[in-house]
Order: structure tokens, then C-alpha cells, then sequence
């Protein structure tokens, strides 16, 4: 376990690009003293072949890459996965074979005409131009390392050739696709989606509004294969099987485990959960002691050895932290729960477990998730910056459904290739799982504060004060009372979240630039009246986000939602956005030939009874104590062009929104507009060479400049942009590097 443990904290701080910090690793260790000389070697061991591996895959397989890097060549390559529509046409995943290297894994983007007729095991002679990861960390190619991908190609010439018999590499992709075709034929669509997504992990077929259902009721997991799933087919190889005994056990789930591994395409999370769950089944079946630390070490250590990368995925983290934390604490957590029961001995125990079985599958339903959240709930903020607090609520309820969900799928799945008119029939009971699990999440999702934006400093101390009581408690060697931390941290908690909701409310004005990646949502509060300016991102959902911001703060009610305009990257969350909260409002730009997402939420709009302008002249609307401007858009041939401004004024204090205005709008805006100086300008254009230009700078003179941005590959902010603002003096903020940015008017 020392070894293990040690190769993959050195491998992932080294795919971290912290790599000194491995070198501490051995020091814990020292601290004990029994065979502290020994565990050191060992652990010094483990660090020096994860460096060692690390290093050797970064020289054999990156150096490879990006020797083509920037390059315009024609390679050989094999599909690997079915292709699939992206927002400029298609891509599909490839194995390229270079002349001289190893082959190496590639995703190919073009036209859809072309790679939309690919299958997987085609053999593909393809001239593109290709990226590769840089040699120093990079945002952009972070997923893609975690999921073994090595270049990435824009496809300029393509020649393909079909093999008269599909490889046997390629069989998963075609299984896999059988798969979701007969959950597709065998259930109603309403139901279709989540099966296909607990059977493959594919939630391509969940709609927005269901997949971040499940997520705010904390039940995203359940998309997302994993060892829970892996449960779910031991179970029903037992139930099929009969068998009770471990060995015997053992010997019916691994070979199903392989044939499911392959039957669903053998993607990266299904390996993983596959291996995981299988290292703890060989025990029994070897005849040894079954040591689930050692087995969980020693399946991430082969997980790594095939792709160093693998730990950078969130999945990965998200399932190695939740096992972690079911076997440091679950165990204790449930005992705890069932004391009393389990203190009783003989005739008078058997009675107690007759007369509380309900009280004891709650106790370990209930453990298992706090334990699974007792490492996820740090990763689950530092990534998605939200907290699900009805989610040990929503485990409760809908766990066996989710259960039966995934094993009546598999059998109907199964039975509709077989049989289609049994499995059709099988479909539409089962189909009725799936329709209540959704049901369910929605409703638990709408309950208050089900899931907390953990925004601003009062959240952040107080969960960082909850760990530490809980460190301090489970290290104390005296006599404990666990009631004595959960009420200490239910106090700090709840104490903590009236602090954030009376710090927003308090002052005349709070303007908060939400963190969407590259994208776009401005939450204005004046008094009781709130407005969000633009919701939208081009990775993120910003509805969901300012959504779950808004009711963690104490918003329910949006007084308006303006859009400058009606590009994904600020308009595609608006959509969630009037799910979820009310808005009477919604104020876009009178445009000539409106985008289609413009259509679709005017239509939606209309079908919710709100109140739209189309803004084609300046208006001034009253916003409690301010003034709202919206300037009409002044430019023409581009949605950009012929977007809203908006000009916030609330005393001395104002801020000036220009969404993506270039420079040549933003003149027109200095002449026509008549503005004002401002305190706080969010930039134009996520920081674009083309905004913030000096006319712009020299009329309204702003002391703060707030851009919103994240990962893009348009260079944004632009460095000419970030000097020109600098040199106009002000104070620059970015949402890519600061996070959400709130300001406070007093």
C-alpha cells in the first residue's frame, strides 16, 4: 500500500507541475514509529518510480505529440469511437500511428459531412493540422490529457477505407452502441436517457433541465459509472445466481464485470470502476484476507501506469475520494448510528434487528453517503463551487430506484436484442423507474437551500472551521461525544450562511460578475430589486450558476434579465435560468434577423407570461434607488455589433456593461451615448484587442475594471487590452484568475 500510495500522490503532483513537492511525501511517514525506517524506503520508493514513470510518458507519448505539434501532415489513422456534432460540425476520436513513435490518441474536428459517415475500425488516411499539449500546464488540454487524448487535429484532407470485417479492437464501440439503440427502442423517451446514462455513462440523451436536476439533488453521481454501479451488478449476479458464498461470488461477478466492461465500450470511467471493484473481489476468490486500503492503492496505481494523466480527471478524483471516505468513516459512522442495537447480544439482538430493519438500512444509507462526502464535498467546491445539502435526503430515497433502474435496464436492454417484443414489453414497467427517480430529483431539487453556492469568505471559513473540528475531534484521545461536532457544526454552518445572505443584502448596491468560464452573467441587486445582465458560457451551465448564487444569497425573484445579445456564451443559461427562479422581466435587442436562440427564448418568455422589450431606442428604467440605461444596439452585420449597453448609475457610484461591443460601437457609444465617468467598467468582449479601446477609456475613466473570462482559445483577455487598461489606471480583475467578483456599494 506504501508504494502504491506514494507512486500516485508523486505521479499527480508531478501532472500538477508541482513535482518538488513529491519529495515531502516521505516525511508523514517519520512521524511513527513503528517500522519508520522501512515505510520511509518504501514510500521513497513508490516517489521515485512515479517520477521516474511520469517522466518516461511524458518523453515517449507527449514528445511524440508534439514533435507533430503546429504541423500540417498526413497521418495514418483507426476510428476508436463513434463520431458526434459539435457546436462548428463534428469530431470523432482516432488512433494514429506517426512513422517513427507510438501510436498515439487523437480527436479529429471538420465539417460534419464527412466524419459523420465514419464507423468505428474505418482506416483513415487524414491530412490536418495538429495541436499538441504545451510543454507547461494548460487549462485547455487538462481534459484532454485525463482522457488519454494526445493531439488534437483540424481536418483538412480525408481518405477513408471500410474494413469488410469490424476489427476485433472496435466490437465495444459497436456494443456499446447496441446498448443505447435498444434502451432507445425498449423504453419511453422520458426514461430513455437516464437508463442509457446509468448503463453508459452517456448523458447526452438527458436533457439541461434533468441533468441538473439530479445534480443539484446530489445525484450526478449516479451518471457517471462508478463502484456504486459495479455494486448494482453484484447484486444482481447474486440474485440471478443465488450465490451467497464470496468465492463463488467472485466467480460469477468478474467475468460479468469484463463482459460489461466491453458491452458498454470500455470507456476511461468504466476501466476504473471495473478495476476498483475487481481488486476487491480477488481477494476472497485468491484465498487472502480481503484489505480494501491496499486494493483501492494498488487499482489506482495500474490505472496510472496505463495513463499518468488519468489522474487529472475530476471523475477520477470525485470516485477514488468518495471510496476513501466510505471506508475511513462509514463503517464507524453507521455503529455510531446503531449502537444501541448492536450492543444487544443473543436472543435479545436477533429481536432488536427483527424490530428495526428500517432503522438500520436508513443508518447505512445514511453513512455511506456522509462518508462518500467526507473527502468529495472539498473537490465538489473547488471544482463546481456548490454544495448539495439535500443530497444524504436524496441517496435515501432514490439509491434502490437507481438500483433497479440500472439492473431492469440491463436485463431489458439485453432481452430487446433478443427479443424485441419482450423486451418492449419489459420496457414500458421498467421505463416507469427512471420517469420517478427524475420525478423525485426535481422535486428534491426545489426545495430551499438544496444545493448552496459556497461563494464569499463566510462559507469558505466556515466549512474549512467544520474540518478542522472534525481533524481535532477524531484525533481527541479522550472520551467522545460525536453530538457535540454536528451540533458545533450545524451552529457554525447555519451562522455562516446568514452572515453571506446579510452581507449581500446590506448597502444600497451590489454588483457581482459570476465565475462562468468564457462566458458572461452580472448580477446587479439595488435595495430589493434584482437584475442578472447576460447568462451564459461556453462550457459552463450559468444558468444553474446564477441560479443556485441567487438562492443561497436569498433571491427568488428576478426583477429583470437583460441580454445584450444572444450568442451562447451570454444567452444559452437564460433558459435554466426562468426554470428555476421567477423573472418578470426579459429585455433584448430589436434586431432585423434575431439569432434563433433569441426565437427560442422569446418563445419561452411568452409561454411563462413575462413581460419583453425589444430595445430599439435608449430607454431609462427606474431599479429602486438607481438607474438602469440600456442603450439600443448601434452597430450592424454581426449579433456583436448589435447588442444592448447598459449603464447602471445608484448614487456616486455607476458601472458601464458593453457585452461584446467593438471598437467601432464603443465610439459610437462615447458620441451618442453622452456617459458618464464610472467606478467600474466589466470589459467588452471577455477582454478582446477590439474593446476597451482608448475613446472608451478616456470618456468614462474607470477606476475598476472587471473582465469575465475562462479557457478560450481566442486570446482573451488580449495583453494590448490589459495594457491599455492598465495604463488608464485601473484596477483589473478577471473571473479566470479571482473567481467571482462582487462589489459592494455601502
Amino acid at each position: 500500500m506504501a508504494v502504491a500510495a506514494a507512486f500516485a500522490g508523486a505521479v499527480f503532483l508531478t501532472c500538477q507541475g508541482v513535482w518538488m513537492l513529491a519529495l515531502a511525501l516521505p516525511l508523514p511517514v517519520l512521524l511513527k514509529k513503528e517500522d519508520r525506517w522501512c515505510r520511509c524506503a518504501l514510500v521513497c520508493l513508490g516517489v521515485a518510480a512515479g517520477l521516474t514513470w511520469t517522466a518516461g510518458y511524458n518523453a515517449y507519448f507527449l514528445g511524440a505529440a508534439r514533435a507533430l505539434g503546429g504541423q500540417r501532415t498526413q497521418l495514418a489513422a483507426s476510428v476508436t469511437d463513434w463520431p458526434y456534432e459539435t457546436a462548428y460540425g463534428a469530431g470523432v476520436e482516432v488512433r494514429v500511428s506517426p512513422e517513427t513513435g507510438p501510436a498515439l490518441r487523437a480527436t479529429l474536428y471538420g465539417d460534419m459531412e464527412p466524419l459523420m459517415d465514419l464507423r468505428p475500425g474505418d482506416a483513415l488516411g487524414v491530412t490536418a493540422v495538429w495541436e499538441a499539449p504545451p510543454v507547461r500546464r494548460s487549462e485547455g488540454w487538462i481534459y484532454r490529457l485525463s482522457q488519454g487524448v494526445h493531439l488534437t487535429g483540424d481536418v483538412k484532407e480525408l481518405e477513408w477505407e471500410r474494413p469488410a470485417a469490424v476489427p476485433l479492437r472496435a466490437l465495444p464501440a459497436y456494443w456499446s452502441q447496441a446498448i443505447k439503440g435498444a434502451v432507445g427502442e425498449a423504453f419511453p423517451a422520458e426514461g430513455a436517457g437516464l437508463v442509457i446514462a446509468l448503463l453508459t455513462g452517456d448523458k447526452s440523451g438527458l436533457s439541461s433541465a434533468d441533468y441538473d436536476a439530479l445534480r443539484r439533488a446530489g445525484l450526478a453521481h449516479a451518471v457517471a459509472v462508478s463502484g456504486l454501479h459495479m455494486g448494482f451488478l453484484v447484486q444482481l449476479a447474486v440474485a440471478l445466481t443465488g450465490s451467497r458464498y464470496r468465492r463463488r461470488t467472485a466467480l460469477v461477478v468478474l467475468p460479468l464485470m469484463l463482459c460489461y466492461v466491453l458491452m458498454v465500450g470500455g470507456t476511461p470511467s468504466v476501466v476504473r470502476a471495473a478495476v476498483m471493484n475487481g481488486l476487491l473481489l480477488l481477494g476472497p476468490l485468491l484465498g487472502r484476507e480481503n484489505d480494501a486500503p491496499t486494493s483501492l492503492s494498488l487499482a489506482l496505481l495500474l490505472l496510472l501506469l496505463q495513463d499518468p494523466y488519468a489522474c487529472l480527471s475530476v471523475s477520477l478524483q470525485l470516485s477514488f475520494a468518495s471510496v476513501t471516505g466510505i471506508l475511513a468513516f462509514s463503517g464507524r459512522m453507521q455503529e455510531a448510528m446503531t449502537g444501541g442495537l448492536s450492543r444487544k447480544e443473543g436472543p435479545e439482538r436477533e429481536g432488536a434487528d427483527r424490530r428495526h430493519p428500517l432503522w438500520r438500512w436508513i443508518a447505512a444509507s445514511l453513512s455511506v453517503t456522509m462518508g462518500a462526502m467526507a473527502f468529495t464535498v472539498p473537490l465538489l467546491v473547488g471544482y463546481f463551487g456548490t454544495v448539495s445539502l439535500i443530497s444524504p435526503v436524496s441517496n435515501l430515497l432514490c439509491l434502490p430506484l437507481l438500483q433497479l433502474t440500472f439492473q431492469g435496464g440491463l436485463l431489458t436492454a439485453l432481452l430487446q436484442i433478443l427479443c424485441p417484443a419482450l423486451g418492449s414489453a419489459l420496457g414500458q414497467v421498467v421505463g416507469l423507474l427512471p420517469r420517478l427517480v427524475l420525478y423525485l430529483a426535481s422535486r428534491l431539487a426545489a426545495f430551499p437551500l438544496a444545493d448552496v453556492a459556497v461563494q464569499g469568505p463566510y462559507l469558505m471559513a466556515a466549512l474549512a472551521g467544520v474540518y478542522l473540528l472534525w481533524i481535532g475531534y477524531l484525533m481527541w484521545r479522550g472520551p467522545r461525544r460525536p453530538l457535540v461536532p454536528v451540533c458545533c457544526s450545524l451552529i457554525v454552518l447555519t451562522t455562516a450562511m446568514m452572515l453571506n445572505v446579510s452581507a449581500y443584502w446590506w448597502g444600497s448596491l451590489t454588483m457581482t460578475v459570476l465565475d462562468v468560464g468564457q462566458g458572461q452573467c452580472i448580477i446587479l441587486r439595488c435595495g430589493e430589486r434584482v437584475a442578472v445582465v447576460d447568462c451564459g458560457s461556453s462550457g459552463e451551465d450559468a444558468g444553474s450558476l446564477a441560479a443556485g448564487y441567487l438562492s443561497t444569497v436569498g433571491v427568488e425573484r428576478v426583477d429583470l434579465l437583460v441580454l445584450t445579445h444572444c450568442h451562447d456564451d451570454h444567452a444559452n443559461g437564460a433558459q435554466t435560468l426562468l426554470e428555476r427562479l421567477e423573472v418578470s422581466a426579459m429585455a433584448v435587442p430589436q434586431v432585423a434577423e434575431p439569432p434563433a436562440l433569441q426565437g427560442e427564448l422569446l418563445a419561452a418568455a411568452e409561454e411563462r407570461g413575462l413581460q419583453v422589450v425589444q430595445v430599439g431606442e435608449d430607454m431609462v428604467l427606474e431599479f429602486g434607488d438607481a438607474l438602469l440605461t440600456l442603450y439600443a444596439p448601434l452597430g450592424s452585420g454581426d449579433t456583436n455589433e448589435e447588442g444592448l449597453s447598459l449603464l447602471c448609475e445608484a448614487g456616486d457610484f455607476s458601472t458601464l456593461i458593453t457585452g461584446d461591443a467593438d471598437q467601432e460601437v464603443e465610439s459610437r457609444l462615447v458620441k451618442y451615448g453622452h456617459l458618464p465617468e464610472v467606478d467600474v467598467l466589466v470589459a467588452g468582449h471577455h477582454g478582446s484587442k477590439n474593446a476597451a479601446s482608448l475613446p472608451l477609456l478616456a470618456a468614462v475613466a474607470p477606476e475598476t475594471a472587471v473582465i469575465s473570462c475562462g479557457y478560450n482559445t481566442y486570446g482573451h483577455p488580449a495583453p494590448e487590452t490589459l495594457l491599455r487598461l492598465s495604463q488608464a489606471g485601473c484596477d483589473i480583475y478577471r473571473t479566470d484568475l479571482q473567481g467571482t467578483v462582487t462589489i459592494s456599494v455601502r
